[in-house]
């Protein structure tokens, strides 16, 4: 089973940004009983919705050659007290990539109001991919269509 922490990527700009969109529903598996008294998004779901959409740019933005690792966090920062019941935007950026690894920050909005970031983010770089399978995977993770994002990859 794989988790996803988020529900679609709304905008995309290679080598540079990415924004997502995750609506925290009090259905989903991990708030079960998380909390004893008050149902809260936990922290290390809002860092692993950044990382899982940052890493998605990281791929994108090397024409899907490449699969992605999260290696290194650092400057973590999250609001304790999100409930079930809304919808964030995950906002990504690349400050820097290379062959072997790329840097990265993301943080998460509310309404206009971030409420977790992470200042740095380092991922390693895999070589040895199915390009096919890994362009699949993003359009249908993200809601995206198929043959504008492999268009996009053959440029």
């Amino acid at each position: 089973m794989r988790f996803l922490f988020y529900d679609k990527v709304v905008e995309l700009e290679k080598g540079r940004r990415i924004i997502g969109l995750k609506s925290f529903a009090l259905s989903e598996e991990f708030m079960r009983r998380h909390f004893s008294k008050k149902a809260l998004v936990p922290g290390v779901i809002m860092i692993e919705a950044m990382a899982q959409v940052l890493g998605w740019l990281v791929i994108y933005s090397h024409d899907f050659r490449i699969s992605a690792v999260m290696s290194l966090i650092e400057g973590v920062t999250v609001q304790p007290a999100l409930q079930p019941g809304v919808t964030v935007e995950i906002h990504g950026e690349i400050i820097s990539t290379s062959k072997r690894d790329s840097l990265g920050r993301a943080w998460i909005t509310l309404d206009g109001r971030t409420i977790a970031s992470l200042d740095r983010i380092i991922f390693s770089h895999f070589h040895k991919v199915n390009q096919e399978e890994l362009i699949n995977r993003f359009c249908y993770y993200s809601g995206m269509d198929k043959d504008i994002i492999k268009a996009q990859a053959s440029q």
